[in-house]
């Protein structure tokens, strides 16, 4: 009995410090995304609404301007919880070393050179035994003077509304990482922005959540119809929303997957 007392007593011990290093890395995590006053500085108007699974988080967001461009991303890493952590810091990390050196500052550019500094550190070579992490992500270069915004997908798509229509360009089938094993390189899509216009990025952790009176899940085309709904709401009441809808719709199901959107309206 005393033993059994014992040995519950180590587990709550472990859990305790396993709890207390998770909201520490979390720290850590947050430390690295950047600031949101300094994105306020750049965006103006925007939303990030992000739902780690287990803490820290395998999705992350970034922004930095570079010259006279501003360029911002979504990512999601392979898994979530603290390996997915890791590999959105070092997400980031490449990000900044990219944005630092010198060349043309076009989206599918940093995305090839994204992959090749992915591809390098895990040591991927394409053999069938290796390590297969890799990142999905979407990733934008706005040029604010012109109105000009560059989109690059590594599968994950970006969302343009403008007059309560919505509009997908299409992501690349193929993530950051070694399964691009022939290295083609990423598309570089252009759009001419006018002012009012939003665009959306985003990780599957929404649609792909379980939920519902079928406990089934929520899926692109609700997703897409919500987003068109809210888009002439301003910034914080769509996050509002989106939220409110996200938890509605989850109710007591567990969350499979970490959760990120982030919106920009154009100004």
């Amino acid at each position: 009995m005393k033993d059994t007392k014992l040995s519950r007593e180590n587990l709550l011990d472990q859990r305790r410090e396993l709890m207390a290093s998770l909201k520490y890395a979390s720290f850590i995590q947050r430390a690295v995304l950047p600031d949101l006053k300094y994105m306020d500085n750049m965006l103006k108007e925007f939303f990030i609404l992000h739902q780690p699974r287990d803490i820290v988080s395998g999705d992350f967001y970034y922004c930095s301007r570079k010259e006279d461009y501003i360029v911002v991303a979504a990512g999601d890493c392979t898994g979530h919880g603290v390996p997915g952590a890791l590999m959105s810091i070092m997400g980031v990390s490449f990000l900044n070393e990219i944005l630092s050196i010198r060349g043309p500052i076009r989206s599918s550019r940093i995305l090839n050179l994204l992959r090749e500094r992915v591809m390098k550190a895990l040591h991927q070579r394409g053999y069938e035994l290796e390590n297969k992490d890799a990142m999905d992500m979407a990733l934008c270069v706005f040029h604010p003077r012109s109105g000009e915004l560059q989109f690059s997908g590594a599968n994950n798509p970006l969302y343009h509304v403008r007059n309560k229509v919505l509009t997908e360009i299409k992501a690349d089938k193929m993530p950051v990482g070694i399964d691009a094993i022939e290295e083609n390189s990423f598309t570089n899509h252009t759009l001419q922005l006018k002012p009012g216009d939003i665009v959306y990025l985003f990780s599957d952790g929404y649609p792909d959540q379980f939920g519902g009176p079928e406990n089934k899940k929520f899926k692109y085309g609700p997703f897409r119809e919500l987003l068109i709904r809210i888009s002439d709401w301003t910034m914080e009441e769509q996050r509002k929303e989106l939220d409110r809808q996200m938890t509605k719709w989850k109710g007591d199901y567990f969350q499979v997957d970490d959760i990120l959107i982030f919106g920009i309206r154009f100004i």
